[in-house]
């Protein structure tokens, strides 16, 4: 039983929920805590971050990192889905060339507004809307504020064209293919997707699920477990040296700290970000400065 804290960075297969996946990990390695951050659709493969123990309450910082992404939308054809296994809904016989598409794709660089797909985990009154599609339960979803830092295309051909971004949080790629297609005229879906990247966790340091699978007994050093500070990125960082300080965060008291000694990568205001103690590579607490005293707001010893 692993009862450690940490991540694994995962490379989820086509043709299985995130859910299943971490399902299978929590079985075999009788894992009592374990999630993961920024769902991957059944048909998407790539990186996906997973989370053991306390690492879980850290998730809502690794899912508002930023995540990269290679794309192919197929043109012609809009489906229920927005992606290859939907019904198809429309269907035009127009196909854009390369530089029509290079000249739209400029506009969605920045803040654009997006739909989510009708088959999303977007919530509706409390349900789920792709609960609520199953159910052929008529519904609207309201459009949200979403970031685009780069598109590029990376291959064309007569009636597919594929793509790489870089996006931010809550950002849905079927829901880009299907605009950017009427956008051009035409309908569109994405026929594949593959996650590059989710802030510090990258495809080439990812384990394959089969992989991980086929390791007959998790131990404490397993080089696939990396401590939780290691991947949040860009954040004010401070190292517990005291057993009594430990002791004191363990019952939510606040304790003192030497400001010159936080990890402070890009001269951030000290008052008004959440500050990370850790030990030995493991986060202990989350909290704010008040002057020199650190209140903890979040405790994972």
């Amino acid at each position: 039983m692993i009862s450690k804290q940490g991540w694994i960075n995962l490379y989820k297969p086509k043709n299985i929920t995130s859910f299943k996946a971490i399902n299978s990990i929590k079985k075999k390695f009788s894992i009592n805590k374990i999630g993961h951050a920024g769902t991957l659709d059944p048909m998407a493969e790539g990186v996906l971050p997973i989370a053991i123990g306390k690492a879980t309450k850290l998730i809502p910082y690794i899912s508002n990192m930023n995540k990269e992404y290679e794309f192919t939308v197929t043109w012609g054809i809009q489906t229920a889905t927005d992606d290859a296994e939907g019904e198809i809904l429309f269907e035009s016989s127009y196909l854009p060339k390369r530089k029509e598409i290079e000249k739209k794709i400029i506009n969605y660089i920045g803040f654009i507004s997006q739909i989510p797909p009708k088959v999303s985990a977007v919530k509706i009154n409390g349900k789920r809307a792709y609960k609520l599609f199953r159910e052929n339960k008529k519904f609207t979803i309201q459009p949200k504020k979403v970031f685009i830092e780069d598109l590029c295309i990376t291959d064309h051909s007569i009636n597919k064209t594929s793509f790489k971004i870089l996006c931010g949080q809550g950002f849905y790629v079927r829901s880009l293919a299907r605009d950017l297609a009427i956008d051009l005229k035409t309908y569109g879906h994405i026929s594949s997707l593959k996650r590059l990247k989710v802030g510090k966790f990258i495809e080439k340091n990812s384990i394959l699920l089969d992989d991980l699978l086929k390791i007959g007994q998790m131990h404490e050093e397993i080089n696939c477990i990396s401590t939780t500070i290691s991947m949040l990125d860009d954040i004010l960082a401070y190292e517990i040296e005291e057993k009594l300080d430990i002791e004191n965060l363990s019952f939510g008291r606040s304790i003192k700290i030497d400001e010159r000694k936080v990890i402070n990568p890009s001269s951030i205001n000290l008052d008004k970000k959440n500050i990370f103690l850790f030990k030995k590579g493991d986060i202990v607490s989350i909290g704010k400065l008040d002057g020199n005293l650190f209140k903890p707001n979040k405790i994972l010893i």
